[in-house]
């Protein structure tokens, strides 16, 4: 028997990437329904080679939905999802809204499958910052040889994470400059357009951002609290994919070499990474894969047992619509989801 799944915020970017990956990888529905807010009802989304019409978040009965994957934003996932898990419906949250609550599992499927188990306590799984998915998948296999001590990560973060408005203000502003019309500012604190801004989420007090916090929050909660972890997030003018710039000090030595051939092996990793021009993966490349793409690796000079590597990957995919898609059948696969509908 196959599974009911309920995509809230079926209209947005990360909505209509789950919906096109559920139909990609043949994932064993015998229901999908397309949910967001009565604004939106009516509206036509794709399927596979289906058209499904958006019905109203409201008047749904997730009694009769088995999992419910949200891409819908905080506010409202911190307003629905204890809802929704409560009526048996498994909720697997894009948002940050639960990502920092203990009772709740933060979940990248090659990293720490088995924390999953923890759903039951609220019926919620938290999918993490779409920076810090593409980051864990490529830290894991290196911690377990060489046991990372200290990260240091400079992203390059393409526009498609701050949403749809995102997008088209850096269309808008790069039709602007070369037709020499006023370029606007609406989105973004400052122009994006062949443009670098240094500024994503709101500033603390410690003087992060709330973004480059996330990265280290999550990096901890999955991977190994004694970690350190530093960040600075850079939005930069590119429509899809983000790129980060990794630099790690372990415990143990290890060569390039080795952790060439580890990140080679490694479970969602795919190293291109030849010292000529054009051996490397840039985000132009790596939008509409799977994949989470390392090149550069190399031997840091200045620390002892130190590399460096440029990490790429879809974050509308890997680090969004990918990873809570693969979550699903990590539950599905465990036969997680039987002991649900028996409860």
């Amino acid at each position: 028997m196959g599974y009911r799944i309920a995509v809230v915020g079926a209209t947005g970017n990360v909505g209509r990437e789950v919906l096109s990956i559920l139909a990609e990888r043949g994932f064993p529905a015998d229901e999908v329904v397309a949910l967001a807010s009565r604004r939106s009802q009516g509206t036509e989304v794709s399927f596979g080679d289906k058209v499904l019409k958006v019905k109203s978040l409201d008047t749904h009965d997730f009694t009769k939905s088995d999992i419910a994957i949200m891409s819908a934003g905080g506010s409202l996932s911190t307003e629905w999802a204890p809802k929704i898990g409560k009526t048996g419906c498994v909720v697997i949250d894009n948002s940050s809204a639960f990502r920092y609550d203990p009772d709740v599992p933060l979940i990248v499927p090659e990293v720490n499958a088995d924390a999953v188990a923890g759903f039951s306590k609220k019926n919620i799984i938290a999918n993490p910052n779409c920076s810090t998915a593409q980051l864990v998948v490529a830290l894991k296999p290196l911690h377990e040889k060489a046991n990372i001590k200290r990260v240091v990560i400079s992203t390059y973060q393409s526009v498609s994470g701050a949403g749809k408005e995102a997008m088209e203000e850096l269309f808008n502003q790069t039709r602007a400059v070369f037709v020499a019309d006023p370029v606007e500012t609406e989105k973004f604190t400052k122009r994006i357009a062949f443009n670098c801004i240094p500024h994503i989420d709101v500033f603390m007090d410690s003087g992060e951002t709330k973004e480059e916090w996330k990265i280290t929050a999550e990096t901890k909660k999955m991977l190994d609290p004694k970690i350190k972890v530093t960040a600075t997030a850079v939005r930069v003018p590119v429509f899809v994919s983000h790129a980060e710039a990794v630099n790690i000090e372990f415990e143990s030595e290890i060569s390039a070499d080795e952790a060439r051939e580890i990140l080679r092996q490694a479970p969602g990793c795919l190293v291109v990474d030849k010292r000529e021009d054009g051996g490397y993966v840039t985000p132009y490349e790596a939008a509409g894969e799977d994949a989470t793409y390392i090149s550069r690796i190399r031997e840091d000079s200045t620390i002892d047992n130190g590399l460096n590597m440029w990490v790429v990957s879809d974050n509308l995919r890997k680090g969004a619509a990918l990873n809570t898609v693969q979550i699903a059948e990590l539950l599905v696969n465990r036969g997680l989801l039987d002991s649900v509908r028996a409860a």
